[in-house]
């Protein structure tokens, strides 16, 4: 589909959000690009190393919230859980090129990247407390460990953005460049990657992520059992019809 791209040299398999006229806020159809992508990639001998990267000014603004009230993802077959327990569970290394906003999931999936490469303009922000929901892609659990606990409680209560030198400092990024070079340099560091045994690479990750997998899949089940509640409750109806009509949410008496 023409909002995620997805292209394959050299041993690297690049997948692009490509909606930047809708700051690439995802759709329903396009976590489904997203997850066959990486089953797709994860079969492919020919892939060693994915890359996620978007526009230099935009990487996500998150869900599409319009395609999201419509279609929300009540059961663990919907697309945004398919791409989350893909992107979880996918043995082979995982780069990521974040410049600009990196909205909710544009900041969750994240946590299931090897390597990640910001943008100085990089905005990161998990605001589901303020949309009347709870966090997603296991970042209940992945978020504290990274960040600890104050900082990850800043993060997930409050809601608010934190930027690229942030997110170096925690340990969320791993370099931090212009926007210009970011994706150049994702895909200079992919190429290393790729050139390099994949037995060992897959090994390694495997031992990395040894006793994890099996608590983030858990967490992320607990996580989508919530959120899919908290989707239908009060909060949550009068966050989006705030954002719809482009006025304060009023929590007061919720």
């Amino acid at each position: 589909m023409s909002d995620i791209l997805v292209h394959t040299e050299a041993g690297v398999c690049t997948i692009t959000f490509n909606r930047a006229d809708k700051k690439n806020s995802i759709t329903a159809a396009m976590y489904a690009a997203l997850a066959d992508a990486l089953v797709a990639a994860e079969a492919d001998a020919a892939v060693r190393v994915v890359v996620f990267q978007g526009h230099e000014a935009v990487f996500s603004a998150g869900n599409d919230i319009a395609d999201f009230l419509n279609a929300p993802p009540n059961n663990e077959g919907a697309p945004v859980f398919r791409f989350l327990r893909g992107i979880a569970q996918f043995p082979k290394p995982v780069v990521a090129a974040v410049c600009g906003p990196a909205v909710g999931i544009g900041t969750t999936m994240l946590f299931h990247c090897d390597l990640v490469y910001a943008g100085d303009n990089a905005a990161f922000a998990m605001p589901f407390v303020n949309l009347g929901l709870c966090p997603e892609a296991a970042s209940s659990l992945l978020v504290p460990q990274m960040m600890g606990y104050h900082r990850a409680a800043e993060a997930l209560l409050l809601g608010e953005p934190f930027m690229a030198e942030a997110a170096l400092e925690v340990g969320l990024v791993n370099k931090v460049l212009p926007p210009t070079e970011a994706n150049a340099y994702a895909q200079t560091v992919a190429r290393k990657l790729a050139a390099k045994p994949m037995s060992a690479l897959l090994q390694t990750k495997q031992l990395m992520k040894k006793g994890q997998t099996a608590l983030v899949l858990a967490q992320m089940n607990e996580e989508a059992t919530h959120f899919g509640r908290m989707l239908t409750e009060p909060a949550a109806r009068e966050a989006f019809g705030a954002f719809m009509e482009k006025r304060k949410p009023d929590f007061s008496k919720l």
